[in-house]
């Protein structure tokens, strides 16, 4: 059976796993993983770019010493960050990580200077003060020397892709999230670009998931002692993955992508664009197909990694799995948070932000580990209610559950909770939804599958997936009307 491989790069770690088509179900298998560790130098917060190609090319080693010869590879990443491409071809310092405070209080300037009405207007894209064109203008207010000396901007799997094949070309699905691409124009929106102060000429042409992009450069070739690997656009944001993998049958779905960051929403044919999608802040981020992925970002599981990494400086060295556990032994409905917050956004002690937020809000702090859990892992599950019901609001439709996907949904917990709050049937399944949407869409543009749905029933046929019925539901809608009204949620 022919394999070809793919790279799931998340915010905490990345894989690179080969995917192999037997009698129409998939096999996955994972041959490296490794960390992705931001790096802090001085008052800057860094992805450290060139250890992440390193991996990348211990990828394609490993395939080699398992005596695979993968047929394509693609990759796909956290949307946003960027790096800055010289005029000799080279990389300009290392991207920024998205939680850097560089672009504190820059969205806010820049909403006043352009007013919000008329970048969602031409973006479709929710405010977020780390999106790309903050960043950007961020540069531009600190006078940036890198600005000056650009030629190209690659987004992180652009980038990536650049270093393998030699050949520079921008994905659609994370074109759409800098909130510079105009998706009414089907392009880059230059009036946006020129007005934060940067030249146009940094954006290159767009690909669509699907298109073929290069294949690995000679000199790799001979490095790794590898063939001509052709080198696929996939979507190459993980939430533009992860929901191509979404193994759904009715073609109106919800979806919940589950991981350091949950992302909430439902597939649609055009942008949803009104002023009620703006006040709601929601977003319209590129899919597959030419499918536009309506959806609100909400903080995730990035508080609950956080709280464990402020236990361990403490010597508390506490596993995932005993934190669920304690948390299931808390006291329920102790306290309640709004995972979005600003207080929760950056790095830091977040049992102390967690303890802030309920003085200010007028509620008793959790004081153990597993009540601190409890109150992250209770919060979440209502605020997903929350956006479930505006989606369905914004979109016209009514979903008779949630499907769940991402590593998130290995925390069973997680999944009941969910279900309880929102009072329908949670399906689970798969946890490798990025990587097999990033091998679906390889799959389609090699005619293995006809289109996007044929890939989701092959999907659901390989991998199980959990169903959660819903439990408690007084209980559970009790705690959501103290919750939305301790949040300010309308």
């Amino acid at each position: 059976m022919p394999s070809i491989l793919a790279y799931d790069l998340g915010a905490s770690s990345g894989r690179a796993l080969l995917g192999r088509l037997n009698d129409r179900l998939i096999e996955v298998e994972e041959i490296h993983r490794f960390g992705n560790d931001p790096v802090a130098v001085g008052d800057r917060l860094q992805w450290d770019i060139l250890r992440l190609f390193h991996d990348i090319k211990q990828g394609l080693l490993k395939a080699k010493h398992a005596g695979e010869e993968p047929v394509s590879l693609g990759i796909d990443s956290w949307a946003v960050d960027f790096g800055l491409i010289g005029r000799n071809g080279e990389l300009l310092g290392n991207p920024y990580h998205y939680r850097d405070r560089h672009t504190d209080g820059v969205m806010e300037r820049t909403m006043a200077r352009l007013t919000p009405e008329r970048i969602f207007g031409r973006s479709g894209i929710q405010f977020l003060p780390f999106n790309t064109i903050y960043q950007l203008a961020a540069l531009k207010e600190a006078d940036s020397p890198l600005l000056e000396q650009a030629k190209r901007l690659l987004m992180i799997p652009d980038l990536l892709r650049y270093f393998l094949t030699g050949e520079m070309h921008s994905e659609f699905s994370n074109a759409t999230t800098t909130q510079l691409y105009n998706p009414l124009l089907g392009g880059w929106d230059g009036e946006l670009i020129a007005e934060i102060g940067v030249s146009p000429a940094l954006f290159g042409p767009v690909v669509q998931p699907g298109t073929r992009v290069g294949a690995v450069r000679g000199s790799l070739r001979e490095e790794l002692g590898v063939g001509a690997v052709p080198v696929y656009a996939v979507a190459e944001h993980d939430t533009g993955s992860a929901v191509a993998a979404v193994p759904a049958l009715e073609r109106d779905f919800a979806y919940l992508s589950c991981g350091t960051w949950s992302l909430i929403g439902t597939e649609v044919d055009r942008p949803v664009m009104g002023e009620l999608a703006r006040e709601l802040n929601f977003t319209n981020e590129g899919g597959v197909n030419g499918t536009f992925r309506l959806l609100k970002n909400i903080m995730g599981l990035w508080i609950l990694q956080e709280s464990r990494r402020t236990w361990e400086k403490a010597g508390l060295t506490l596993g995932f799995p005993e934190l669920v556990r304690l948390a299931e032994q808390a006291p329920a409905f102790g306290a309640f948070i709004d995972p979005d917050d600003p207080a929760f956004l950056h790095p830091g002690d977040m049992p102390a932000r967690i303890a802030r937020y309920c003085a200010d809000t007028g509620q008793k702090a959790p004081g153990t580990p597993g009540g601190i859990v409890r109150c992250i892992l209770e919060s979440l599950a209502l605020k997903y209610r929350y956006v479930l019901e505006l989606t369905e609001r914004l979109s016209n439709k009514r979903f008779g559950g949630l499907h769940m996907v991402g590593g998130g949904i290995q925390n069973a917990l997680l999944c009941q909770w969910s279900a309880n709050a929102i009072g329908k049937p949670v399906w689970a399944g798969p946890v490798e939804g990025s990587a097999l949407g990033n091998l679906a869409v390889q799959w389609i543009a090699q005619g293995e599958f006809a289109d996007i749905w044929e890939a989701r029933r092959v999907i659901r046929d390989s991998f199980p997936v959990t169903a959660y019925e819903p439990r408690d539901g007084a209980a559970w809608d009790e705690a959501y009307g103290r919750f939305r009204a301790l949040a300010g949620l309308a």
